[in-house]
């Protein structure tokens, strides 16, 4: 599959993605209790190195070769003040991105990760949620087409990120549409904003939810009215990853937006995902513990850009190694527990 043409059709492509290889994950369980260590020492990286096998459809599992997707996109909504900065950064970010100057670059660098950003008509912002759906269903759905398409070939792991200045916004939303609870639930500070500003990005958030809720009928139609092309490119790489048997690590609190219109859409969609980061931004760990997810780090960080799933990457690298690597107590000559 390399496109879709409708919303209807990238339903049924997520209510019927391929499972996890059964074989490959009790390959993992089957060789995890004799390496020479006690039973659960080595904690989560033990249940990582048995999810890897199982998402890559492999045992061993290996992560080496590795991407960083970053999507852009610009959104209606900053017009009604809710960044602290101006909808231009989003620009400018991706200019830093392309030169090698944000903390992507270093941090994919440091992890031997292939970096791609990709801009999605940054010129033509999505439209205001308040006042009407962000996008058509053809704007929607060229997003997550763009997003199947990001993903390439032969991957070990993919690595989500994003960037676009009112994004935090959008993910609000759609938090607040799948799960409920009260606008204030779901909104933070973003890029900085607080005291009145952040009121009244809570107001536009509860405006954006009440305005479209009779329209709202699933995940899908959740995405196109209260998304960016941004969000909805990243749940196309999520799913396009899971047609090619990759493992996705996703980043922070944007990031969970789009898992959220996925899990909306059905929660298995989302099994072969790990959470690098919690975002300090307050809404992440209330949508993780929804989304029943465990993050990998918490570093206090809400920077986006997929810092937070790049940082991680190495703990799925020393799982890998850990679980490969490591001899067991007959290769080793060390006594086993009676």
């Amino acid at each position: 599959m390399t496109a879709i043409s409708s919303l209807s059709e990238f339903r049924g492509i997520v209510s019927s993605l391929p499972v996890g290889d059964s074989a490959s994950a009790q390959a993992a369980q089957d060789r995890e209790p004799q390496l020479t260590k006690p039973g659960g020492s080595l904690g989560k990286l033990e249940e990582v190195a048995e999810w890897l096998a199982a998402w890559q459809g492999r045992h061993p599992a290996v992560v080496e070769k590795v991407k960083t997707v970053v999507l852009a996109g610009n959104h209606g909504v900053t017009s009604k003040g809710v960044s602290a900065f101006p909808s231009e950064v989003t620009a400018q970010m991706v200019a830093n991105f392309e030169a090698g100057g944000a903390a992507i670059n270093q941090l994919s660098k440091l992890q031997g990760a292939d970096l791609e950003v990709i801009t999605l008509d940054l010129e033509r912002p999505t439209a205001d949620f308040t006042e009407s759906p962000a996008m058509t269903e053809g704007e929607c759905v060229a997003a997550l087409n763009t997003g199947l398409a990001a993903v390439s070939e032969g991957l070990d792991l993919l690595c989500v990120g994003e960037m676009g200045i009112g994004n935090t916004t959008s993910a609000a939303a759609l938090c607040h549409a799948v799960f409920g609870g009260a606008a204030d639930d779901w909104t933070g500070p973003g890029t900085g904003v607080e005291g009145d500003a952040l009121s009244n990005k809570i107001k536009v958030v509860r405006e954006g939810v009440v305005a479209h809720e009779a329209a709202m009928t699933d995940g899908a139609e959740i995405l196109r009215h209260l998304g960016g092309r941004e969000i909805a490119a990243i749940a196309g790489a999520v799913v396009g990853a899971r047609l090619k048997q990759i493992p996705v690590l996703l980043d922070g609190f944007v990031t969970g937006g789009a898992a959220a219109v996925l899990h909306a859409l059905d929660p298995a969609s989302l099994y072969h995902c790990q959470v690098g980061h919690v975002s300090a931004e307050p809404g992440h760990i209330r949508l993780l513990e929804k989304l029943g997810k465990e993050p990998l780090l918490n570093l206090g960080m809400r920077l986006g850009e997929g810092s937070g799933a790049a940082l991680a990457i190495n703990i799925l690298k020393a799982a890998a190694a850990c679980h490969a690597g490591m001899a067991t107590f007959g290769e080793a000559g060390v006594s086993d527990k009676d």
